[in-house]
């Protein structure tokens, strides 16, 4: 899969690298982080959301909105599953990551999308990216089995477990995008082979890409 860089123009439909903000101590305090052989998230963590950065990207970057800092570290080289959220997110690599991103506008009336349309991106080591909020996304990938940990800073309560009935995917098919929601501010379309919970709406067509394939 071609891989460009954050710094091509091509990532300009998707994000920004964010270049106002120091994340030097994130990206210090971020190797205390576990890197596990799988994935793992972890949507608010107290060492990371202690340090002076939380309070600059709520004032600077998310206009005084409360957030949270969580991360996403692990192992992974496949897409599985396309997320988005109703704002921007922010990713910030303390080792190389890829990202793999599509957009919410290429997303058919039925939910469905084609997966040929997804482009990946390397994310540097000490780089920070905004993701847009039309922008879709999932867990990093990791180049050369080496593993990647990305802090990920959303608005607070993002991600975490709903508390009202919603909409159930019936047949296969989302009745609405209310079906498409599986916490709080997330939206999830799967992929029939990414091992997804019971009840995901498994609307992405195609392949499920694999970072290491043509």
């Amino acid at each position: 899969m071609e891989i460009k860089k954050v710094t091509d123009a091509a990532f300009s439909k998707y994000g920004r690298v964010v270049d106002n903000v120091d994340f030097s101590a994130l990206v210090e305090k971020m190797a205390e982080t576990p890197l596990p052989d799988g994935v793992v998230y972890e949507p608010s963590v107290e060492i990371l959301e202690a340090l002076p950065v939380k309070e600059e990207l709520s004032v600077k970057t998310y206009g005084e909105m409360p957030i949270q800092i969580g991360y996403c570290n692990g192992h992974n080289t496949m897409l599985n599953a396309l997320e988005y959220h109703r704002d921007s997110e922010i990713n910030v690599a303390a080792a190389d990551a890829v990202l793999m991103l599509g957009l919410l506008t290429d997303v058919e009336d039925d939910f469905t999308y084609d997966t040929a349309k997804v482009e990946a991106f390397l994310v540097p080591a000490g780089t920070a990216v905004e993701i847009y909020a039309t922008t879709l996304h999932y867990a990093p990938c990791d180049l050369d089995g080496k593993g990647f940990r990305v802090a990920v800073v959303l608005p607070k309560g993002t991600n975490y477990p709903l508390q009202s009935a919603h909409a159930k995917v019936e047949g296969g098919k989302a009745p609405n995008e209310d079906a498409l929601l599986t916490a709080v501010n997330k939206w999830l379309i799967g992929h029939c082979e990414g091992g997804l919970d019971e009840g995901t709406f498994l609307g992405l067509k195609g392949r499920n890409l694999c970072l290491t394939e043509d």
